[in-house]
């Protein structure tokens, strides 16, 4: 009979999510035969925002997240420029596309260093490293040390990508420079030679420190090339626009089915939100995010999650930096653990070198605001690149005020609970035949979930607190 274990809560991840885990043997092998992701907060935004002037989507909409806010900036002002039927200056597309790409960098370096090594490595032993799980932790000593130090060093060079971002952001997080139209920030040649300066560090440490040690860790765990593919299904929406129409894009939109090579266009028509087993109201099952809903419903059923099951034609589909890079056609070595965080790092490297060329770009003197007439009535859509993934905003304009408001996020997608068919979410079947050598130390599990780099914080909010039962364990095991 299978053994039940339910991690919760998931730590070094932003935000809070359980993870529920069925145990067995099978073929000899102990491992994990069903999954079960809950996202344990209710996000409120949708709510927020309506009534509201549609302007006021981009600073708002940042507040779901302190580590991936830009993106949300970008999402918002696209869609309400897409409602305006709005044009930029070159010189906004250039410095949105940078402080942009600054959140992506500091998120990757981040996400690798911070929130996924010590899967991997013992860290000090001390708090807040310690105490933690001992098991598979197969490197030696001296060479723990020397990742552990670049640990260190990776928090520095995090807050130089925030300084660097903020450059042209005015700060970060949250900057207050994305508007429709536009950018706030007029550059000056000391903004342009201070940026330099940072990016010059910051290309340095990717080149001979993050990528090194992602491969480090690659080659000490090299089953891990082999665990955790999950569907194979890989969207990504698209980012980084190169010229002011918005394509092309340093890397591209498009969507790949089981790992192929063959990439298919995207129709956000297509996309729905299913809720067969989210806490949301039933009649707002399935419908996209253009009529969508944001009614909760807890508790419900056999519901398990506040994530709707995000789809595209009814299929699940994973997102992130591997799947950006897979159909830009970057890197397809595999889908799995190690290649995610490989993915990541090697992106990481290209946007770093792209924002090198894009610099040289900004014109001095020439605009950056062009005034938007907003429509009384009217929609648009957002769709951009979190540094986690797909992320949407869509908008629909009444009487000159928000009327609705619906938010997608790439951890929507990633770890979604099981549709309206029962077919699991990405994350989920995911985990399907993880070994797992210590039910009690299920370390193995982390390393899939990690992988992910979820982000419920932009998954869900708001909860009443009455209802929370909290627990000193951060695991239990149960038959």
């Amino acid at each position: 009979m299978p053994t039940k274990v339910k991690i919760d809560p998931i730590t070094r991840i932003e935000g809070h999510l359980s993870i529920d885990v069925a145990i067995d043997t099978l073929n000899g092998v102990q491992q994990v035969v069903d999954a079960w992701a809950t996202g344990t907060l209710f996000r409120g935004f949708e709510k927020l925002l309506a009534g509201r002037d549609p302007r006021d989507a981009q600073h708002l909409t940042q507040r779901i997240c302190g580590v991936c806010p830009t993106p949300h900036a970008v999402a918002a002002n696209s869609a309400l420029e897409n409602a305006c039927k709005a044009t930029v200056p070159n010189n906004a597309r250039i410095m949105r596309n940078i402080v942009l790409a600054c959140n992506f960098i500091q998120s990757h370096i981040l996400s690798f260093y911070h929130l996924s090594l010590l899967d991997f490595i013992d860290g000090a032993d001390m708090a807040p490293w310690g105490p933690g799980w001992a098991s598979d932790k197969r490197l030696e000593s001296i060479k723990e040390q020397q990742l552990f130090s670049n640990y260190v060093k990776a928090l520095d060079i995090t807050r130089k990508v925030q300084e660097m971002g903020s450059v042209f952001g005015g700060r970060l997080p949250h900057s207050p420079a994305y508007v429709a139209g536009g950018f706030t920030e007029t550059p000056t040649s000391a903004d342009v030679a201070k940026f330099k300066t940072y990016l010059t560090e910051v290309i340095s440490f990717i080149n001979n420190i993050y990528i090194p040690d992602v491969n480090f860790i690659g080659s000490a765990y090299p089953e891990y090339y082999g665990i955790g593919r999950g569907f194979g299904n890989l969207l990504s929406f698209g980012v980084f626009p190169l010229e002011q129409q918005g394509v092309p894009r340093l890397l591209r939109r498009g969507r790949v089915i089981s790992g192929s090579t063959t990439v298919q266009s995207i129709e956000p028509g297509a996309i729905t939100e299913q809720v067969a087993n989210a806490w949301y109201a039933d009649s707002t099952n399935n419908l996209n995010p253009a009529q969508g809903q944001t009614t909760p419903v807890y508790p419900k059923g056999n519901a398990y999650s506040w994530l709707k099951s995000p789809r595209y034609l009814n299929e699940p589909y994973e997102c992130g930096p591997l799947s950006r890079m897979w159909v830009n056609g970057d890197y397809r070595k595999g889908i799995s653990v190690m290649d995610r965080h490989a993915a990541r790092a090697l992106e990481a490297r290209k946007i770093a070198n792209a924002v090198n060329s894009w610099i040289s770009g900004i014109l001095l003197g020439q605009p950056v605001f062009t005034q938007p007439a907003l429509p009384a009535n009217g929609s648009g859509i957002g769709l951009t690149e979190a540094p986690r993934g797909a992320l949407g905003h869509w908008l629909t304009i009444a009487s000159s005020k928000i009327q609705n408001y619906q938010v997608i996020t790439p951890t929507c997608w990633n770890a979604s609970p099981r549709d309206n068919k029962n077919i699991l979410g990405p994350m989920e079947k995911s985990l399907i035949g993880t070994p797992v050598k210590n039910i009690k130390e299920p370390i193995e599990v982390l390393r899939v979930v990690h992988s992910f780099d979820p982000c419920m914080s932009c998954a869900v909010h708001i909860v009443h607190a009455e209802k929370i039962e909290h627990s000193r364990n951060c695991f239990t095991v149960t038959t």
